[in-house]
């Protein structure tokens, strides 16, 4: 199985790292690739801004949704200086606004999410690896899910999901497994009163299940800053596991 491995932890000598390495040989072990993502060895831009908007439009928006967005004029308005709009009158040309879209995802989609989704594209299984802050993915990581997962690629929308039903999201990724690696700072006791609960309910079930992965799990190594070394082993063991038999574990929660 090829694996792809999201990491986002900004500190080598972590204990997080000592996880992503110990589940990365359990891969390897068992026979599987591991491509690993390391988002701030490569300073991802976590940073959703105006040039991703190609990556979040859809030429096949219903009419009225497209009619309100006076997408021509908003094109032009957001060019600076005569020069500037002159080029972009230009390259409107005579494109309708489905044309528009066509060309702007076609040309315009930023090069380091196409680069990113490619990846996942080639996998057959995701894993996130980060500490938990704020109850939650690392900006680095969070920001990845709002440049990547994008619409067209991770989930598409019908004429229902475009007029705000939430049952109208279309999943479109098609990976066998996904698994959530967390180290956290307080312990089981905390995560087991609500916090580790919200954090499926965000992370496992909207950002994964929904998009379309089959089966997804997340596993918490807790209290990793006051843990003893014998914690620490067994947890490191776990991850080693965790790797090991990843594929077998996929099969039976299938």
């Amino acid at each position: 199985m090829h694996v792809l491995t999201i990491f986002a932890h900004p500190n080598h000598k972590s204990f997080c790292y000592a996880v992503l390495e110990q589940f990365t040989k359990g891969l390897t072990d068992a026979g599987h690739t591991n491509e690993i993502v390391d988002l701030y060895a490569i300073d991802f831009d976590p940073v959703l801004r105006d040039w991703d908007g190609p990556s979040w439009m859809d030429e096949n928006v219903p009419q009225d949704i497209l009619d309100r967005a006076h997408l021509k004029q908003e094109l032009i308005n957001s060019a600076r200086g005569p020069l500037q709009r002159f080029l972009m009158k230009r390259w409107i040309g005579d494109k309708d606004d489905r044309g528009i879209i066509r060309a702007l995802r076609a040309e315009r989609r930023p090069k380091d999410v196409l680069e990113q989704q490619d990846k996942v594209a080639r996998a057959q299984a995701l894993v996130f690896i980060s500490p938990v802050w704020f109850v939650g993915f690392p900006a680095i990581l969070k920001g990845w899910f709002e440049r990547v997962f994008t619409l067209g690629f991770a989930f598409g929308l019908s004429d229902a999901g475009w007029h705000g039903d939430v049952a109208g999201r279309v999943p479109l990724l098609k990976h066998e497994k996904a698994l959530v690696i967390n180290t956290t700072i307080f312990n089981e006791h905390t995560y087991t009163q609500g916090f580790g609960d919200a954090m499926k309910r965000l992370i496992d079930d909207w950002s994964l299940r929904y998009p379309g992965i089959k089966t997804v799990d997340h596993e918490f190594f807790y209290a990793v800053n006051g843990a003893d070394d014998e914690t620490r082993r067994r947890y490191l063991e776990r991850a080693y596991a965790l790797g090991r038999s990843f594929a077998s574990s996929s099969r039976a929660a299938a």
